[in-house]
């Protein structure tokens, strides 16, 4: 199994909701005596999480895999990653240990910490020390998260051509607040206006869309239900379908004015007065990057966390995009994002960056993750990967070793729900 580095982390809400827990356990051991004794603490039935985009925290404290450190030093943190960088051979082991497992808010006292005591810049540190993908990643764990957005932004509009899929990635799954920070980080850091590299970039009726998301405002009412404003809102987008040549401003206007919730609610409606999903119904009447802007649009508002294990699993063997994704949501719903990835794909996040990327980067990328989602125990039966057998007697078929896996998931909720060092 990959070492992967954790820190201990102190949460109070975590740790009194495991005690529930176990209390729980307590109340239902009469029920649980079918299973054998070894297995009963290990069930991790991630299948039955609600996710509510309104919602940031659940019961063990937050849908991201990033949680605040505690004990919290930045001195001390500033000066070991000082002697990280400061011997012949860079201890990239330290810096993954130490800034993954900080806050994004913590990591911006570190570097003001750290520039007190070497008088260096960290980032600049940074770019001397390291090199390649695992430099790219740190270096983004640096960043706001208005920085780190306006950054891939930038990157997306950089060069020939545009990387549309990328543009709309930061745009579709960003709230109005999040995207006037980021037009502000933008200008900071680049001395560039966003809405005017986004016009230069894009044409038509996409540009007209991408600048629509930018400044886009929720003008219903949130939390109510508007059933006349849904009604009008079907209508606006049936009949702008229904002529011979599409109108393409009532998509827009209705899809970038309206909250989630709102505008789950129009498309169900629309999907049945029209009796296709509205993918499809997109597909079928626009065409080029404006369709392609649509469609992101749409499965963002559906469940954000399903296009993002979509874009993970299209995207694995690109750096940028998996970065994007494991430090831009690590504090906001990377948890969710592994759930829906096993469903889509019927195999872990954590197995799949393990296959896929090696040395330092996969030690990174795992340490973002933070652990695997591989066990549901049902009747007897154990979930790994796609794969089920059953568990009779705590002897377990198919040729998997249930002493190992056992072994295993209690090193995994070590470090996940216990996060002692592996």
């Amino acid at each position: 199994m990959t070492a992967v580095l954790y820190e201990p982390i102190c949460d109070q809400a975590f740790c009194a909701a495991a005690l529930l827990k176990c209390l729980r356990l307590l109340d239902d051991r009469k029920t649980q005596e079918s299973t054998p004794r070894r297995y009963r603490d290990m069930e991790i039935e991630v299948d039955n999480i609600e996710y509510n985009p309104g919602k940031e925290t659940m019961w063990w404290g937050t849908l991201g895999t990033v949680r605040p450190f505690q004990p919290f030093h930045p001195d001390v943190d500033a000066h070991q990653i000082y002697v990280a960088l400061d011997n012949k051979t860079v201890d990239v082991m330290s810096l993954i240990r130490i800034l993954i497992n900080r806050t994004n808010a913590q990591r911006q006292d570190i570097a003001v910490a750290y520039n007190d005591f070497a008088q260096k810049d960290l980032n600049a540190a940074l770019k001397k020390g390291l090199s390649g993908p695992v430099q790219e990643l740190l270096l983004a764990l640096m960043m706001t998260p208005a920085q780190f957005d306006a950054h891939r932004l930038r990157h997306s509009m950089e060069g020939l051509g545009t990387d549309e899929e990328a543009l709309l990635e930061v745009l579709c799954t960003r709230s109005p607040d999040q995207l006037r920070d980021i037009t502000v980080a933008y200008k900071e850091a680049y001395g560039r206006y966003l809405e005017n590299d986004l016009i230069s970039e894009t044409s038509k009726d996409f540009t007209k869309l991408v600048l629509a998301i930018l400044k886009k405002e929720e003008l219903n009412t949130p939390e109510e239900i508007d059933y006349q404003l849904i009604d009008q809102d079907v209508k606006s987008l049936k009949d702008a379908v229904s002529g011979k040549k599409p109108d393409s401003a009532p998509w827009i206007q209705v899809l970038t004015s309206r909250d989630s919730d709102h505008l789950n609610r129009v498309i169900s409606r629309l999907e049945d007065l029209k009796g296709e999903p509205v993918d499809k119904t997109i597909q079928n009447h626009f065409s080029g990057d404006f369709r392609l802007g649509l469609r992101t649009l749409v499965r963002s508002i559906q469940n954000t966390p399903l296009y993002l294990a979509q874009r993970l699993q299209a995207c694995m063997k690109k750096n940028a995009v998996v970065r994007g994704i494991m430090v831009g949501r690590s504090e906001e719903d990377l948890l969710w994002v592994r759930v829906q990835f096993r469903k889509l794909t019927n195999v872990s996040l954590y197995s799949t960056i393990q296959k896929e990327f090696k040395g330092d980067l996969q030690l990174a990328l795992l340490a973002l993750c933070r652990s695997e989602d591989i066990w549901t125990f049902n009747d007897g039966t154990l979930w790994r990967n796609g794969a089920t057998s059953r568990v009779q007697g705590g002897v377990e078929r198919k040729g998997l070793n249930m002493r190992a896996i056992a072994r295993e998931e209690v090193e995994g909720q070590s470090a996940e729900r216990r996060a002692r060092v592996c």
